[in-house]
């Protein structure tokens, strides 16, 4: 099977755009009847997940590598993928910090919970939709050969690693119950 150093990716791509979706749902309910267990884990997903497993490996491993093809760094695509994961972080910390005054019924907190929660969720969504498209077409063109087996040998490497105790199975098993999907 040819291996292609975007394929992980692109498919840890569709399990976020899938929780995101079941994000945009929860977020549509009146506030009275906003579903704080299932929020509560559509931020614990995206925060260790999306964030530090799946950007983990873009941040650590795809962009060093398409650095080493001659991409640059500090312009470019690379650059605008790096600041949109900066933004996406503040809006998962603007959700978390906002999640417990919400769930107690504080309607500032909830408001901006929200805020932060559509925000994130247009983010991602624009975000992924360049990174499939542009990003990862060039990676999958610049990457190959000894460097792709290379790449996506160290993306194998990631799934022995924990996030806050989680097993990147454990976190994939989280996206199909916030989504409702057996697994």
């Amino acid at each position: 099977m040819e291996r292609h150093p975007t394929r992980v990716l692109r498919d840890e791509h569709t399990q976020i755009l899938s929780v995101s979706g079941a994000l945009s749902t929860l977020l549509d309910e009146a506030p009275d009847r906003l579903d704080y267990g299932r929020i509560e884990k559509c931020i614990s997903f995206i925060r260790l997940f999306a964030d530090a497993c799946h950007h983990g490996k873009e941040e650590g491993l795809l962009f060093p590598a398409l650095v080493e093809q001659g991409l640059p760094q500090g312009t470019g695509p690379i650059a605008v993928m790096l600041h949109e994961h900066r933004l996406g972080r503040q809006f998962v910390a603007s959700m978390d910090g906002a999640f417990d005054g919400a769930r107690s019924g504080n309607a500032d907190a909830r408001t901006r919970l929200v805020e932060a929660g559509r925000g994130y969720i247009d983010l991602i969504r624009g975000h992924i939709l360049k990174e499939d498209n542009i990003l990862f077409n060039v990676a999958d063109q610049m990457v190959d050969g000894p460097a792709c087996a290379a790449l996506c040998e160290a993306y194998d490497g990631t799934c022995d690693h924990t996030f806050e105790g989680n097993t990147k199975e454990q976190l994939e098993a989280l996206g199909r119950e916030i989504i409702g999907v057996e697994g």
